[in-house]
């Protein structure tokens, strides 16, 4: 009976593994074809995560629901209506998703509602602004240094939230800085990941280093 218990303990643990390697190899393709301009390839990839794992989420820093994603693959094949009931899902699950919040704003304004629209798109942009602030602040002597070092998308967002409070404003431009923003940070985790690996990299061959003398 101990033995049998056992298998099936293992047995569990072994596909719980299995199931966790194959969402987040699916998730991977998929954010793959999202940043190639693919949404469609990236839209069957994430769907197929979400069954396997709804409560899925990708970053370290910045964490991310899979409902986000799949709400932005739908976002960017102009499903709008699915778009926004998938990405209201994902601020259910987690109202602090500012990218997510973002993408919602960007779909509302497209789809007409313009007054609702304005309000998520700024609130997605505030969010995104005081989290860059924090991090690069309280993280300042690590991880944090690495997130936008240039200032490049504070700078854009405090330039589009100017817009976005003046009488009258120019819907598209405001509606295409969203899209930049939003696909910015989610390249900025990248190349955050990558400048401080470089940086850990340059250390570990430094002078002092075994290798480095």
């Amino acid at each position: 009976m101990k033995m049998t218990n056992y298998l099936a303990l293992f047995s569990l643990v072994f596909l719980s593994a299995c199931t966790s390697l194959q969402v987040g190899s699916e998730f991977a393709a998929g954010r793959r074809a999202l940043l190639a301009g693919n949404p469609e390839s990236a839209l069957g990839y994430f769907q197929s995560a979400a069954q396997k794992d709804p409560d899925y989420q990708y970053g370290t820093a910045l964490k991310q629901g899979i409902w986000s994603y799949v709400g932005r693959s739908e976002y960017a094949m102009g499903r709008l209506p699915q778009a926004r009931q998938t990405l209201e899902k994902a601020l259910a699950s987690n109202n602090d998703e500012y990218i997510t919040r973002l993408y919602l704003g960007l779909a509302l304004a497209r789809s007409g509602e313009r007054q609702r629209g304005l309000k998520e798109i700024e609130g997605g942009m505030r969010g995104i602004n005081d989290w860059l602030e924090y991090i690069t602040e309280a993280h300042r002597f690590s991880y944090g240094q690495y997130w936008d070092p240039s200032l490049d998308i504070r700078k854009a967002i405090r330039s589009n939230l100017a817009m976005a409070s003046s009488r009258e404003f120019d819907w598209q431009q405001l509606i295409a800085n969203g899209e930049w923003i939003a696909m910015r940070m989610e390249e900025e985790g990248d190349r955050a990941r990558q400048d401080e690996a470089r940086e850990r990299s340059r250390e570990n061959d430094g002078p002092d280093s075994p290798g480095g003398r």
